[in-house]
């Protein structure tokens, strides 16, 4: 017998291979748009001439973007498709990274609306895609793209300066340049355009189950909104993504008060973002292997908790509170966003409790920074800001415990 693979083996591996590639490409494409933004913005405030406030508000428009975007993402995916939302999304990123990079009254501005909304239904569909592809491997595909998403957010982040310093272009073409890696993205994806998966499909798969262990699904899940086991993941994501947002946000000022040099704060987000990427692999390692969730999202809770209060304590040892920090954030959104998976049955059911927990979640998230930032001014110390952010970690804690728990969205208690 030929040990030559039939041609139908060669077309299923190679669909497995660019579904891979394209899944990783997703997520290479979620943060890198965002994160570049970050080092050049004293460059953006000073040819553009806006001031601190309107600063602060574009690094927080994709932010507020997710959460406007996020609760009609299952609809539209429902409406036209899986495949054709996360590809239309990809093309979207790129008008919108391309768009703000031009030199055009306004252009920046909606450029960076736009590209939130692009990143916004990425963010909600690329669970349900990993739901429907891996439904027994979600923990350990979620902790690889995150990981993905982290390596190409930090990598985006060191290269800003460098780019801009190569051309006359400057900040335009340090933030213009990532337009590049979405078409790229959108070149792999391609061929899922044409995948069995049609809308009609998406349909019936609703009531389907994914996980070949669980119970009949019910023919209603009911309203997210009404669920008090997706109101836990809800808040366990929002919670987990406000540390997250804070800490890339005033972390450095926090250390430079507590008399680290600027240079060396500046290394130390490396370090963060480079131990988020151990905390996404840990995680995917660990996630896969278990029923509930609940044990490994208070452990990243407590590593969260002991670099913050040893910031406050112990501000001499800030490289290793990074540490603590950078690995509980990385295993944290590896596991909320596997929570997606794992508390639903399906991949429609999913992609509406992404929307959901995505809307709410980085709404929270996008106004964390914003009340550090007033608590700081008010009380000129970070003490109180530090203090906030622990009982913070408390509320990682207890949300993570419940909604780790091993059950479904619409079950009953």
């Amino acid at each position: 017998m030929s040990s030559a693979l039939s041609p139908v083996h060669r077309d299923r591996a190679a669909r497995t291979a660019l579904m891979l590639a394209g899944v990783l490409l997703l997520a290479a494409n979620l943060r890198a748009g965002i994160t570049s933004v970050g080092p050049v913005l004293g460059d953006i405030r000073a040819d553009l001439g806006i001031g601190g406030a309107a600063a602060s508000f574009l690094v927080a428009l994709p932010v507020i973007g997710f959460a406007v975007i996020s609760p009609i993402a299952p609809a539209v995916a429902r409406r036209i498709g899986l495949e054709w939302s996360l590809g239309s999304s990809l093309l979207l990123l790129a008008v919108a990274i391309v768009g703000r990079s031009l030199p055009i009254p306004g252009a920046i501005w909606v450029g960076t609306a736009l590209l939130g909304a692009a990143v916004a239904m990425l963010n909600v569909l690329i669970p349900a895609l990993i739901k429907r592809e891996y439904p027994s491997r979600v923990g350990q595909m979620t902790g690889i793209y995150s990981a993905v998403q982290s390596g190409m957010a930090a990598v985006a982040a060191g290269l800003a300066v460098p780019i801009a310093g190569f051309t006359d272009a400057g900040w335009r073409l340090s933030l213009g340049i990532w337009a590049a890696l979405a078409l790229i993205g959108f070149g792999v994806f391609l061929p899922q355009l044409r995948s069995r998966h049609s809308v009609a499909q998406t349909a019936v798969d609703a009531g389907a189950v994914a996980d070949t262990d669980a119970p009949a699904a019910p023919g209603r899940v009911g309203p997210m909104w009404r669920s008090a086991l997706a109101w836990q993941v809800t808040l366990y994501l929002g919670l987990q993504s406000t540390i997250y947002y804070t800490a890339i946000t005033w972390w450095p000022a926090i250390e430079h008060s507590d008399g680290l040099s600027v240079s060396l704060a500046g290394w130390h987000q490396f370090v963060f973002q480079g131990f988020g990427i151990v905390g996404s692999l840990a995680a995917a390692a660990l996630l896969h292997r278990m029923r509930a969730q609940s044990g490994l999202a208070a452990a990243a809770a407590v590593l969260a908790f002991i670099g913050i209060g040893g910031q406050l304590l112990w501000p001499a040892l800030g490289i290793v509170w990074v540490i603590f920090v950078g690995t509980s954030g990385g295993a944290s959104i590896s596991i909320a966003l596997s929570l997606f998976g794992f508390r639903t049955r399906n991949h429609v059911q999913a992609a509406s409790l992404s929307g959901m927990g995505q809307s709410v979640g980085y709404l929270l998230a996008a106004f964390g920074p914003i009340l550090v930032g007033v608590l700081h001014d008010a009380t000129g110390s970070w003490e109180g800001p530090l203090l906030l952010l622990l009982a913070v970690t408390v509320g990682i804690f207890v949300t993570g415990c419940l909604a780790g728990r091993a059950r479904f969205v619409g079950d009953r208690a």
